[in-house]
C-alpha cells in the first residue's frame, strides 16, 4: 500500500530532523480514543480522526479525506467492530499492511455485557475482563431479541468511496443505524456480545494508553521514550480525574436518574453510580410505546430526579417520558461532540458527564 510519505520525508530532511521522518501516520475511529492517542503522541505528531464530531459512530459514510487517512495509515486504533461494524470493511479495503489495534480486544480491557430491558435492577454487571466471557446462567446473547425493535431491516454496511459528492455531515441517517443491542450479521460475523462503550471507563482508558504507547513505539522506536513518558503522565492524570469525578458525584450519591440510551454502564460501574433505566435500548430507532410507559412508571413510582438526553437524538422523547413528572433534565454526551478534538477532549468529556449529571440531580 502506498504511504505517500516522500514529500513529508523531504521536508523533514530539509529541516535537519531525521526522527520526524519516521513518525507514523495514525488513524483513529472516534474522538475520545483519538484524544488518548493524541495525548500519547503529544510533542511528536498528531493522529487523524475518522468519525467526525457530531456523527454517530454506529453508521458512517467516509469522506475522501478520511478514506485517504485510512489508506495512508501505518497504525489504526479503533474501538472495534461492535461499535463501528462498517469500519471493518473499510480497514480491510484501505489499510492493508497497517498495524490494526481493536481496543476492545486489548489486554487489560474490562468488558461488560449489555443490560436487558428498559429498567435496570440490581447493579450487578458481572465484570468481564477481556478473554473471559462469564454470562448469567441461562442467558443466550446470540439468540437474544428485543421484541420492540426486532423488525428492523439493516442493510449490510460495506465501504463505498462516495467521492466529493459526500459533503461534511451528510449521510448519517439515524433511521438506518445499527441497533447495537441486537445481534445482526455484518460481514458474516455476529456482533453485540459486549457493550462497546468501554472508553467511558477511565480504567479502560488508562490500560489503552499503554497499549497505544507500545504500538507507536514498535513502529517508531526513536520516539518510544516520549510515547511511554506521555502515557505514564496521562495515567496519573486519569487517576486524578477519577478522584475529581468521584468527589463531584459524592455530593449527589443516591440520586436516581434515567439515561437516553444504554451507553453509560462503564461510567456507572467506574464510579458506583448506577442508572435506573434507559429510554432507548440503542440509538437505532425510537423506543416502543410500551417501553416509554415502562420508563414513565419508574419515574413516577421511584421519584426519579433526572432524565438525561444526548445532543444527537430527539429531545422530544425526553419531554414525552418526563410529562407529568417533576424530574429535571440535562444533556450528556459520550463522544464529546462539542469539544475541541485533541489531548484535552477525553478528560473534559468525562468531567462534563459527571458535572451535568450532578447538576441535574
Amino acid at each position: 500500500m502506498s504511504r505517500k510519505l516522500l514529500p513529508f520525508s523531504i521536508t523533514a530532511a530539509l529541516l535537519g530532523g531525521t526522527a520526524m521522518a519516521d513518525v507514523p501516520n495514525v488513524a483513529v475511529d472516534i474522538a475520545p480514543v483519538h484524544s488518548l492517542v493524541a495525548r500519547v503522541m503529544e510533542g511528536v505528531g498528531t493522529p487523524n480522526l475518522i468519525v467526525q464530531p457530531g456523527a454517530s459512530p454506529h453508521e458512517y459514510n467516509l469522506r475522501p479525506s478520511e478514506a485517504a487517512a485510512l489508506q495512508d495509515a501505518n497504525l489504526v486504533f479503533w474501538v472495534g467492530e461492535d461499535l463501528t461494524p462498517w469500519m471493518e470493511g473499510a480497514i480491510e479495503t484501505l489499510s492493508d499492511g497497517a498495524t490494526i489495534t481493536a481496543l476492545l480486544e486489548a489486554d487489560g480491557t474490562t468488558l461488560l455485557d449489555f443490560r436487558e430491558g428498559a429498567l435496570f435492577e440490581a447493579h450487578d454487571h458481572g465484570d468481564d475482563d477481556h478473554g473471559h466471557d462469564e454470562r448469567a446462567e441461562g442467558e443466550d446473547h446470540d439468540d437474544h431479541e428485543h421484541a420492540e425493535e426486532k423488525d428492523h431491516d439493516h442493510a449490510d454496511h460495506e465501504y463505498h468511496d462516495h467521492g466529493d459528492e459526500h459533503a461534511e455531515g451528510e449521510g448519517h441517517d439515524h433511521e438506518d443505524h445499527e441497533d447495537h443491542a441486537g445481534h445482526d450479521d455484518h460481514h458474516g460475523h455476529d456482533h453485540g456480545e459486549h457493550d462497546p462503550h468501554a472508553w467511558l471507563s477511565p480504567e479502560n482508558a488508562s490500560a489503552w494508553l499503554n497499549v497505544i504507547a507500545a504500538q507507536l513505539s514498535a513502529t517508531d522506536p526513536d520516539n518510544a521514550g516520549v510515547y511511554f513518558a506521555n502515557a505514564a503522565a496521562a495515567r496519573e492524570e486519569m487517576a486524578a480525574l477519577s478522584a475529581e469525578v468521584a468527589a463531584t458525584l459524592d455530593a449527589v450519591r443516591g440520586g436516581n436518574f434515567i439515561v437516553f440510551h444504554d451507553a453509560y454502564q462503564y461510567f456507572e460501574n467506574a464510579f458506583d453510580f448506577p442508572a435506573s433505566g434507559a429510554i432507548s435500548i440503542g440509538d437505532a430507532s425510537d423506543p416502543s410505546p410500551a417501553r416509554i410507559a415502562e420508563i414513565q412508571g419508574r419515574i413516577r413510582d421511584e421519584g426519579i430526579k433526572c432524565v438525561l438526553s444526548e445532543p444527537q437524538f430527539n429531545p422530544g422523547l425526553v419531554a414525552t417520558v418526563m410529562e407529568g413528572t417533576e424530574a429535571n433534565t440535562a444533556v450528556i454526551d459520550p463522544l464529546g461532540s462539542d469539544l475541541e478534538t485533541g489531548p484535552a477532549l477525553y478528560p473534559q468529556m468525562i468531567r462534563n458527564i459527571a458535572t451535568n449529571l450532578a447538576e441535574c440531580l
